[in-house]
């Protein structure tokens, strides 16, 4: 099942939700429609699917904003040239707050706002060959969608520097080994990859899931111990839930009762 829109396409497939940057002819740059798009294809699909993935048509994830639309909302003025940014935080947002994993698909190019909307996923499978860059500094502009202070807290603050002020490509690869992405995989297994891993998260307990998302988001936000309270406190709320019964019992079944002090589990 379905819908198609001026600049994102929606589709769903059972607990599958997918939203493809559907603007080929532009490396899917982004517009405020498209921005508004995204914002409302994450925030609807979160409620009937259990897992969204993002991708781009064309053999591009996404190269940030688009040239035309910057210019004509900077000749407008500074609250004109504000819709863009504001509807493309809006869109990121979205995606940190909904209750279901959201996963990025990289393949060709992800660079300026398309590299940060991948710090934004959840989890990111990338091919190796994927191109991944901040290049606003190449162009005298400044980050504008979350990078300087997203991927400081993914790769650490000497990466982030480095990547955001010199305006450095890394491959799907490098980005693996940094951490900006979940997997990378040569391209031609890139759609397999994607299945295992979205086969993994809808395996998985919604309910758990989106904790777990939760407090990871929220975790460096607050102090060590507040955190911990916090994690607490939704492991407790999930086993004396309607799904905690199916969650000891499942566990159990792979060996974790530690009834006999050993443990079962397999790989």
């Amino acid at each position: 099942m379905g819908e198609s829109g001026d600049e994102v396409l929606i589709r769903r497939d059972g607990r599958v939700g997918e939203l493809v940057l559907n603007r080929p002819d532009a490396m899917n740059a982004v517009t405020v429609a498209l921005a508004r798009a995204l914002e409302a294809g994450v925030r609807d699909l979160s409620v009937v699917v259990d897992v969204i993935v993002i991708r781009g048509a064309g053999g591009n994830f996404c190269v940030g904003g688009d040239v035309p639309e910057l210019d004509r909302l900077r000749r407008r003025g500074r609250a004109a040239l504000a819709e863009l940014f504001v509807a493309f935080r809006r869109a990121l947002t979205a995606i940190t707050e909904v209750p279901v994993p959201v996963v990025a698909v990289i393949e060709g190019n992800a660079v300026a706002g398309g590299f940060e909307l991948v710090q934004a996923c959840d989890l990111t499978v990338a091919a190796t060959d994927a191109r991944l860059a901040d290049i606003h500094a190449r162009f005298g502009q400044i980050p504008a969608g979350g990078g300087t202070q997203r991927l400081t807290r993914i790769v650490g603050p000497a990466r982030a520097l480095g990547l955001i002020l010199t305006g450095d490509r890394i491959s799907g690869s490098e980005a693996a080994e940094w951490g900006l992405v979940y997997r990378a995989v040569p391209p031609e297994y890139l759609e397999q990859a994607v299945a295992d891993v979205v086969g993994q998260l809808t395996s998985g307990s919604r309910a758990a899931l989106a904790a777990s998302k939760y407090l990871v988001r929220a975790g460096p936000q607050v102090p060590l111990e507040e955190g911990l309270d916090l994690e607490l406190e939704a492991v407790l709320d999930h086993l004396v839930g309607p799904d905690g019964g199916a969650a000891v019992a499942a566990f159990g079944a792979r060996g974790g009762s530690g009834r006999t002090g050993s443990h079962r589990l397999e790989p």
